[in-house]
């Protein structure tokens, strides 16, 4: 007999896997299709070197939203985080550095090293940043108003918007200021140090293939700020176990309420049938009907890939060609013989644990450091001189590497998602290149900490075109598509579609290509899910007769 399905969920990544659980909670009958053999999308932990286990995409933790956290129960089944000790520590290029966070007491007195005019200038940034930051908390877990609603749009949209209308004239003017302008040009009216305005500029290109001169990128700086930790505002921290305690306990949470999940299950098609979706149908060939089929993988994907195209309308499918998506990063993973020694900073004997191992190390000394990197990766596919966020997360958590050794993730910004051709139009591609780019990594790294090559054992490398194999991340985007003007809140991923409704009837999206976007977060796989439940509540649940043929729309 076939097993009819209130919901098939296409990728396995935590927002799949918060949204089967809020929809088993509530009753439906849910299966998640995973093509990897394992779970957890791009928030996985494994091994990459014989006894070597790190995070191989997602790397730290911030955004989750506590009610996820606390709906789940997750750390009733070890869900542990430990803080940073610091935010992060920039080496300069004088050879000197800079710390950021550690209380704003502390943070003003490292500044005062650079300028007494930022020192004093950090609690009112400080003030204006989250009180925007308190709005965007506030509006993560609400579903966007969907134009082209008439008056229940222009209703929620002026509900959502009452907090933005209530604010203070000055603070209206940091939300116009930080929604509008380059993170330079933000940065600029507030510090006048260099070493400062790179502590807090390097957060507008993380997963941002863009200078921070360009226009919109100081909202991407915003985005990374308004989550928390253990109940600490902004804070970031290590998860015990690597990212993928996270999405395994999900998975676990999820079995428990009766959800499926089937691995190495590849969707090749959505299926429609008279304007409605029917089910899928799998890379073997294998159809499966449901009610709804909702897609935790990006617009560019979904839209481009998975769905025949004359099921779109015509404008959607023009947009959708359009859609911004290509994030820019280059993503390492390194077993380490030894912890690296920052000449910066060295500890006071060798193999000690400073805070700084303990925290973020940001090789992005100055904003023309990443505006140069940013110009190098347009030209030449990627920079000289690149920016590198290190985290080395066996500094607090021992189960990641045999003892004495060590493992550390390599974040870095401004590597092109296509490169470009050569002179003569010959086209490259980063199959043949990823580790050229990889040992360029290395070289920046070695500059700040001699020694490092020497100390690495082995290496994970994903080139944007690897992070797209692995993960179906188009354009290696961690974000499902770039976090413009024109892509968020009710526009993401499209205006109309803002409301995690696709254009056929029965088609859901909770990826990161919804609202509020990147991020481990687990806001759009809820707010998703209750956009399912309040359309079931609203038209009821009839199950469509469904036959498998190869009638149905695919094409």
């Amino acid at each position: 007999m076939t097993i009819r399905y209130d919901a098939l969920i296409i990728g396995g990544g935590h927002n799949g896997l918060v949204c089967a659980f809020y929809l088993a909670r509530a009753g439906l009958k849910v299966r998640i299709l995973e093509r990897r053999d394992v779970i957890g999308g791009a928030a996985v932990t494994e091994e990459f070197h014989p006894g070597f286990r790190n995070s191989v995409a997602s790397y730290t933790v911030s955004l989750l939203q506590p009610k996820v956290i606390a709906d789940m129960r997750l750390a009733d089944h070890g869900y542990r985080v430990i803080e940073r000790p610091i935010s992060n520590m920039l080496p300069q290029e004088d050879g000197g550095y800079l710390k950021l966070g550690g209380g704003l007491e502390r943070t003003q007195a490292e500044f005062r090293r650079f300028s007494k005019h930022d020192a004093e200038a950090l609690p009112a940034y400080y003030d204006a940043l989250e009180t925007v930051a308190d709005v965007l908390r506030d509006l993560a877990l609400k579903c966007p108003p969907n134009a082209g609603e008439g008056w229940r749009g222009l209703i929620d949209a002026a509900f959502q918007g009452r907090r933005l209308a209530g604010l203070p004239i000055e603070a209206q003017r940091d939300v116009l200021d930080l929604f509008t302008k380059s993170a330079r040009s933000l940065l600029d009216g507030w510090f006048e140090s260099e070493a400062v305005k790179a502590a807090f500029g390097f957060d507008a290109v993380v997963g941002n293939y863009a200078s921070p001169d360009t226009p919109g990128s100081a909202y991407v700086l915003l985005h990374h700020v308004f989550g928390e930790v253990n109940g600490k505002k902004g804070a970031w921290g290590h998860v015990i176990g690597g990212m993928g305690t996270i999405t395994r306990i999900m998975g676990e949470v999820c079995r428990a309420l009766g959800v499926e999940i089937s691995l190495e299950s590849p969707v090749d098609r959505v299926l429609v049938d008279g304007g409605k979706v029917a089910g899928v149908r799998l890379e073997s060939g294998k159809e499966i009907p449901a009610l709804r089929v909702i897609a935790n993988v990006g617009p560019k994907l979904l839209y481009g890939r998975m769905i025949g195209q004359s099921n779109l309308p015509p404008d959607f499918r023009r947009r959708m060609t359009g859609f911004k998506a290509g994030s820019g990063t280059f993503r390492m993973n390194v077993a380490l013989s030894e912890l690296p020694r920052f000449t910066c900073l060295p500890t006071s004997q060798p193999g000690g644990v400073g805070e700084h191992h303990r925290s973020g190390i940001i090789i992005a000394p100055t904003l023309d450091y990443m505006d140069r990197a940013f110009l190098d990766a347009k030209s030449h596919g990627w920079s000289k001189k690149p920016i590198v966020e290190m985290l080395i997360p066996s500094a607090v958590d021992d189960s990641l590497a045999p003892e004495g050794h060590h493992v550390a993730s390599l974040f870095c910004q401004q590597f092109a998602p296509e490169l470009p051709a050569k002179d003569d139009g010959t086209p490259r591609d980063w199959d043949a290149e990823e580790s050229k780019a990889a040992d360029t990594v290395i070289d920046t790294m070695e500059e700040y900490a001699p020694g490092f090559r020497a100390s690495i054992l082995g290496r994970q490398v994903l080139s944007p075109k690897g992070l797209e194999r692995k993960f179906g991340l188009v354009g290696g985007d961690i974000m499902h598509g770039n976090l413009t003007l024109d892509q968020m809140w009710s526009a993401r991923p499209v205006l109309g579609h803002g409301a995690y409704r696709g254009p056929v009837k029965g088609l859901y999206m909770c990826g990161s290509g919804t609202h509020p976007g990147g991020g481990v977060t687990g806001a759009p796989g809820h707010n998703c899910a209750h956009e399912v439940i309040a359309d079931r509540r609203r038209f009821g649940n009839p199950y469509r007769r469904f036959v498998p043929s190869p009638a149905h729309s695919a094409d």
